[in-house]
């Protein structure tokens, strides 16, 4: 088996972030179900962004902010996704490019525009998000680059996609091409109520095809049909290789077989917004795990860096977290030694 060309592969909703600070009577108002993820179709998008304040429009999607939280690590990284030839379509693709992250999926010339997700932030730092997944949804199984994925050491898959018929049959293409040459596959549970939709799909697919999960404490429960996080973590280890599981300010538990590490939260003196604390964890931890880290500092890594995102609007790192990481990490071992 060759050495991988990149560190992960991240294969997901290519959507574009339009975040905007509000408050709860602007959700009221517009009948926003505050804290979720609700998908809406274009008319509403453009109904939304019409209504809402002065937003900052990043490149996004959760596959992607992983991708881009890699190379912020130092990390190779690649994108799979799909968006429209237009407008929102060369933003997305400038954007993830900028980050460091290669991204070669060519525009679709017809179809739905490219996706969007318009990301509300009250101040208790919720995000309640409204998403159009336009051209997103159309990426298939031809759309899945088989060099890339053969050249990296772990494909990352977003459960998001979950949702989309061709992207199923693209998740089952990239897990056998990426395990035929000897790589990890990765997903991530991303959302309760998709667990819920999918619950028997989702554990089939994460028995027979996945070697690395990433869950929430809500996510994996459900996911398993648990009373509680504990009974949730007993079967998941029976069901994968890794289990990099979060809870929020407890911090997270990663299992492997008979190993369990609880990897504290990093405390945030002012939480301003949680959009892509998930996917940052998922960054930290991939890139630890693929550049020679321990499962706890792997852990350790991927708190950082959600520490780190939270502490501003976005869900792109704004500090360079290779840095923030060395100074972190090495004061830690200085204080262990």
């Amino acid at each position: 088996m060759t050495a991988p060309q990149f560190d992960v592969v991240a294969i997901g909703n290519a959507l574009v972030d339009v975040l905007s600070k509000t408050d709860d009577a602007f959700l009221e108002a517009h009948q926003i179900n505050k804290g979720s993820m609700t998908l809406i179709d274009e008319a509403r998008a453009v109904e939304l962004y019409d209504a809402m304040g002065p937003a900052v429009e990043v490149s996004g999607g959760s596959a992607g902010n992983t991708a881009a939280g890699v190379a912020s690590l130092g990390g190779k990284a690649v994108f799979l996704g799909k968006v429209r030839d237009d407008q929102l379509g060369a933003i997305f693709t400038h954007d993830i490019r900028a980050t460091g992250v290669g991204f070669d999926t060519p525009h679709a010339a017809s179809g739905p525009a490219t996706g969007r997700s318009m990301i509300l932030v009250t101040p208790d730092a919720a995000r309640s998000m409204n998403t159009f997944l336009g051209a997103a949804v159309d990426f298939g199984p031809d759309d899945v680059d088989a060099a890339r994925v053969e050249a990296a050491a772990v494909t990352y898959m977003e459960g998001y996609l979950w949702d989309s018929p061709s992207a199923k049959a693209a998740f089952l293409r990239a897990a056998g091409l990426a395990h035929a040459a000897g790589r990890k596959v990765s997903l991530t549970l991303s959302d309760p109520f998709l667990v819920d939709r999918y619950k028997d799909e989702l554990r089939d697919f994460v028995a027979k095809h996945v070697d690395i999960v990433f869950a929430n404490e809500e996510e994996v429960c459900g996911l398993f049909d648990a009373p509680d996080f504990d009974g949730a973590l007993q079967q998941v280890r029976r069901h994968c290789d890794v289990a990099a599981l979060t809870r929020s300010e407890k911090g997270a538990v990663i299992v492997s077989g008979d190993e369990v590490h609880v990897v504290d939260a990093v405390p945030v003196a002012n939480v301003v917004d949680t959009t892509g604390a998930g996917d940052l964890f998922a960054a930290g931890f991939l890139y630890g795990i693929t550049n020679g880290h321990s499962l706890y500092d792997s852990g350790r890594i991927g708190a950082i860096a959600a520490a780190e995102v939270i502490s501003h609007v976005g869900a792109r790192p704004e500090q360079k977290l290779a840095e923030l990481i060395a100074a972190e990490l090495g004061a830690a071992q200085a204080k262990r030694a």
